[in-house]
């Protein structure tokens, strides 16, 4: 796991340096879907930071199981029921998947008085309603309720799944186009989650500052039930 992680470190960097981008202004998150916490240890062993959870009950159980390891950061990447999101809040420090008004709203109710989460909108680049994230024409709405009506979330920017059909580099494009238009009523709101194992690279080229990759670092994921 050692030699993927600094293979692909160096893949970063290098499409980083092809767009005129500094590597060091990048975020590698990995993603530790359906590994043992065990994993999660090895790679904070290894100098890994950020680690992402798309299942609540795995990000819940995991955070529980290493409560001791300095410095690391938990995002939530997943989907979040409204019904989850108490649980979500409590075990991460970044949620990626804000698509609607209502998960917000919980999300903020859940501890209206704590340490700010950090949250960015999902945005649904395919024409399949039933996707995860907010329609492009909904982000800038979606992200004003954000930051006037949920003070203890704070809006960070955007992110985004590249649909399976098409070109990576196109939807990327797009998401980008939307991270602009956030930027509009939250200024500061610059941080882009985009890019996976298979397509990073298109991602960085079209300004993403957090990338999720997960099977190109940690392997082939174990069977699960």
């Amino acid at each position: 796991m050692a030699g993927r992680l600094a293979d692909l470190d160096a893949r970063i960097s290098a499409a980083a340096r092809e767009a005129g981008r500094d590597p060091a202004t990048l975020t590698r998150i990995v993603v530790t879907k359906f590994h043992p916490a065990g994993l999660v240890e090895r790679l904070h062993g290894l100098g890994v930071r950020d680690v992402g959870e798309n299942r609540q009950q795995e990000l819940t159980a995991k955070r529980a199981e290493l409560p001791d390891l300095d410095g690391l950061r938990w995002h939530f990447i997943g989907q979040v029921q409204t019904k989850k999101a108490r649980a979500v809040r409590a075990a991460a420090d970044a949620v990626h998947s804000v698509d609607r008004d209502r998960l917000a709203d919980a999300l903020h109710a859940a501890d209206p008085d704590g340490v700010p989460l950090e949250v960015f909108v999902q945005v649904n680049l395919t024409d399949d309603p039933a996707r995860g994230g907010a329609a492009p024409g909904d982000v800038v709405r979606l992200a004003d309720h954000i930051a006037t009506r949920c003070p203890s979330l704070r809006l960070r920017g955007v992110m985004a799944v590249a649909p399976l059909s098409g070109a990576p580099a196109a939807a990327f494009e797009r998401l980008a186009a939307s991270a602009q238009a956030v930027r509009t009523v939250v200024p500061d709101a610059a941080w882009i989650s985009a890019g996976m194992s298979g397509d990073f690279a298109d991602a960085i080229a079209a300004g993403a500052t957090h990338l999720r990759i997960g099977t190109a670092i940690t392997g082939p994921r174990p069977a699960h039930g």
